[in-house]
């Protein structure tokens, strides 16, 4: 029994006819068919039943009430005489003796139809979206949330590993992104900050003696939306290890992830483990990306040295890459929409040929590669039928467009592409350093946490001038699937000495450190475990099992892509009262 309901609105069968019933829900639809005889469908969170209206009395009751009022409905369940096979209780109806309203909808028409919600536009879904999470297919969504969120739990403690939370307030730290800050009340002019991640807690927590930690963690980062990630907040499956290598977190997400994804997935057969390492490097010029689709057979192939000779200018602006397809059957028009969608997507043009009957390149930039053709077709193992897509430019700029070329290829030709599985990656030897595209200057690549391979031997080659920083690699990795990065981690840095050398190679020396990270820093001074740790992100995981192209279609109450949550309407203004009460002034525009 539910409270005041003897049965949910899923729940009744066959068996059941005869049996006085007490069921709650929302009045989705009624048809009216007579004066007194109409058919009503209650919905609650389970499912539907249909209800019979029979009488003057019920007929009352309903007909003055809009779509969506909550009503109380007891009556006697009786086998239906037209059934319907398609839903679980459409072998039954209620013939009800007393219908109660437990609250009334006041408005005549709703912002869309509820199981109809999700073909509305989105900036009305999030503003009603207390109405958007009536429709079945949302609410499949948050339960399969719920649902995996429940399963990793039950993985990560059966693993060993216990559940800890850490701070939501926090020193303000140079994670990657735009903090959120909170003016403190009792301290004026200095600012809480919302952890863009529990980075250096759970790291302290290795060193306090943890052994293995994990929680499902909110996490804060000021930065624009996009279709697998969500401004604001986010969370993640935060896990740290002592005494670890990467070994040793490789083993644990093999072991963890599989079984959920073939459980709760779209799709029910996933990577087995050991799941493929690529190389960072090997990553982007195999595949054009350090999130390769590896349910896609295509590769990326270098061309560069082939079309060196060409007149053609765009070949001659650093890199030429090149996607072959053999027995590609596109029409030209199919051709051009593909390269214009490649365009937008990865800001440079593709180019193009076909090989012909007589295995001849035609079409596209064909005029610019006669000479070329012979070394092309057997470099790419041409066939006729075949299509070839070219990248050109800086390196960085023709891998990336190659990478966009070859995903759409492998979607849009028929035999390349084996969607109904999940196909899981690591990317592995990530750079330790870059230099920084505004700065000009030497900057951590990704996480300056990370523990430089070979340690310190590694950073005193390069103190020396032995190794160039561009050339260190970190050990540092990315769980991909299926195109999707699902997290980054790493071996921890937790040698004081290592660390400052890793920071000086950036011009940050031993007193920045200390000042950047003083918790971190010291503790580490006390002896630190070895430990290395992952953070999958829980929001792109359950919109890859769900299938969905937006992560906000399984986010409870998303914000939108400005970062505004127009449902509550946030972010909003304050009282002056409560500005003055954290010494916070607002400055207008201009002033």
């Amino acid at each position: 029994m539910f409270q005041s309901r003897t049965h949910t609105c899923g729940q009744l069968r066959a068996a059941d006819a005869g049996q006085t019933v007490t069921l709650c829900g929302w009045m989705e639809n009624v048809r009216v068919v007579g004066s007194n005889f109409a058919f009503l469908i209650l919905r609650d969170f389970y499912g539907t039943t249909q209800v019979v209206i029979e009488t003057a009395e019920m007929m009352a009751v309903v007909k003055p009430l809009n779509k969506e009022s909550t009503l109380s409905v007891t009556g006697t369940v009786r086998v239906r005489e037209s059934k319907n096979s398609k839903l679980p209780t459409g072998e039954i109806e209620v013939v009800p003796t007393e219908i109660k309203v437990l609250s009334r909808c006041r408005h005549n028409e709703l912002p869309f139809e509820i199981n109809r919600s999700r073909e509305a536009d989105e900036a009305t879904r999030l503003k009603y979206r207390y109405l958007d999470l009536r429709n079945p297919e949302m609410k499949q969504n948050i339960l399969l949330r719920c649902n995996v969120v429940s399963a990793l739990r039950q993985a990560m403690t059966d693993h060993g590993f216990l559940e800890i939370t850490t701070p939501i307030l926090t020193a303000s730290s140079p994670e990657g992104a735009r903090d959120y800050l909170v003016p403190s009340r009792k301290h004026p002019g200095k600012f809480y900050a919302l952890p863009q991640a529990p980075q250096q807690f759970k790291q302290l927590l290795m060193t306090a003696g943890f052994d293995r930690y994990f929680q499902i963690a909110p996490c804060f980062r000021d930065e624009d939306a996009r279709g697998d990630r969500s401004p604001g907040e986010f969370y993640q499956l935060d896990m740290e290890m002592a005494f670890a290598t990467q070994d040793d977190v490789f083993a644990v997400l093999e072991d963890v992830l599989p079984p959920i994804f073939a459980k709760y997935g779209k799709y029910n057969v996933a990577s087995p483990a050991p799941f493929r390492r690529i190389a960072y490097r090997d990553a982007l010029e195999t595949y054009g990306t350090d999130k390769p689709d590896l349910r896609i057979d295509l590769i990326v192939q270098d061309v560069t040295d082939l079309c060196a000779a060409t007149e053609f200018a765009p070949f001659h602006q650093g890199a030429v890459k090149a996607v072959a397809v053999p027995d590609c059957k596109l029409a030209r028009k199919a051709v051009d929409k593909l390269c214009a969608e490649v365009e937008v997507q990865s800001g440079s043009k593709p180019y193009w040929v076909k090989v012909d009957e007589k295995g001849q390149l035609t079409g596209g930039v064909t005029k610019f590669l006669t000479e070329q053709c012979p070394a092309l077709t057997e470099r790419l193992n041409l066939k006729p039928g075949s299509f070839v897509g070219f990248a050109a430019g800086a390196l960085a700029q023709a891998q990336k467009t190659a990478g966009v070329l070859r995903n759409k290829l492998g979607v849009a030709v028929p035999g390349h592409m084996d969607e109904e599985k999940y196909e899981f990656c690591w990317i592995v030897d990530f750079p330790m350093y870059e230099i920084g595209e505004e700065s000009g200057l030497l900057e951590f690549c990704h996480n300056p946490f990370s523990m430089p391979s070979g340690g310190m031997e590694t950073m005193l080659k390069a103190e020396r001038g032995e190794l160039d920083p561009l050339d260190i690699t970190a050990d540092q990795y990315d769980l991909v699937c299926n195109g999707v990065e699902l997290s980054s981690g790493a071996v921890r840095n937790h040698d004081p000495e290592i660390m400052l050398k890793a920071f000086e190679l950036v011009r940050l020396g031993e007193d920045d450190v200390k000042a950047r990270f003083p918790a971190l820093y010291n503790a580490f001074c006390y002896g630190a475990p070895p430990h290395a740790g992952i953070a999958p992100g829980v929001d792109r995981m359950v919109m890859l099992l769900s299938g969905e192209e937006s992560i906000r279609e399984v986010i409870p109450f998303p914000m939108n892509k400005n970062a505004q949550d127009v449902m509550m309407g946030a972010p909003s203004a304050v009282e002056q009262k409560q500005l003055d009460e954290v010494h916070i002034a607002v400055v207008s525009d201009g002033e």
